[in-house]
């Protein structure tokens, strides 16, 4: 026994009753994926085994947090800076997640007028985006030679638990190096794509099919993902 079921283009389908129509409804998403590129389809494998790692730092973080019996540092504390004689509180930290977050938002900008192939707009877009991640950096670097020049080391820091040094300088360093890694990524593609490498489907690495700027989707999600992990590092180390 089948169902008749008709789709939204009128192709006419039969579906199995029973347990075999929920298997063939389950494997039936494996469609979705047929016309996806190799390179895109890598890319989603690898974001989603980056989702585990920064998953477990963040999980061994509050392990580390809620087990100690040490009072944990108080972030407004930790990340105050001093402007004009007071101190501010997160001030840093809140114009990095501006910066970072903007990010996306040009990223977004470079990809869609990468659909439509205006690779002038594309290319400064994309270099755009790599100069706001480069600031992010340059911002972070800031921020851990104060924690340092303060005393804060992965094995002590003066405000409380230990394991607070450990923890930060692991996952923000890690963040940091993805950030970084994005960056290179985003000048090398944004050169190609100013050159002019997707139109003339000129040889080289990164380079897809004549008039197809598919890399330049890869790169941005890439770099969004590298923008939502932000998201959960700043909730749990700053606003926690």
């Amino acid at each position: 026994m089948a169902q008749t079921i008709e789709t939204h283009t009128g192709e006419t389908l039969q579906r199995p009753l029973g347990l075999r129509g929920v298997a063939a409804d389950l494997s039936s998403d494996q469609r979705a994926f047929k016309n996806i590129s190799w390179g895109k389809a890598m890319m989603w494998i690898f974001l989603l085994s980056d989702t585990f790692i920064f998953g477990c730092f963040l999980v061994a973080y509050m392990t580390a947090r809620m087990s100690t019996t040490i009072a944990w540092p108080n972030p407004s504390e930790v990340f105050a800076l001093t402007i004009g004689g007071h101190e501010i509180p997160l001030i840093l930290i809140a114009i990095m997640t501006f910066v970072l977050i903007s990010s996306s938002g040009t990223m977004a900008m470079a990809v869609n007028f990468g659909y439509r192939r205006d690779r002038r707009t594309t290319a400064i877009m994309m270099l755009l985006t790599a100069v706001l991640g480069a600031t992010f950096v340059g911002m972070q670097a800031f921020e851990w030679s104060k924690l340092i020049s303060e005393g804060v080391r992965p094995w002590e820091n003066p405000w409380g638990a230990a394991q607070f040094g450990s923890t930060f300088f692991m996952i923000t360093g890690f963040h940091g190096t993805h950030v970084t890694i994005g960056v290179i990524f985003l000048l090398i593609v944004a050169r190609k794509v100013w050159r002019g490498d997707f139109d003339t489907e000129r040889r080289g690495f990164f380079t897809s099919r004549k008039g197809n700027y598919e890399v330049v989707e890869i790169t941005g999600l890439y770099w969004h993902f590298v923008d939502l992990v932000w998201v959960f590092i700043f909730a749990f180390f700053y606003l926690w």
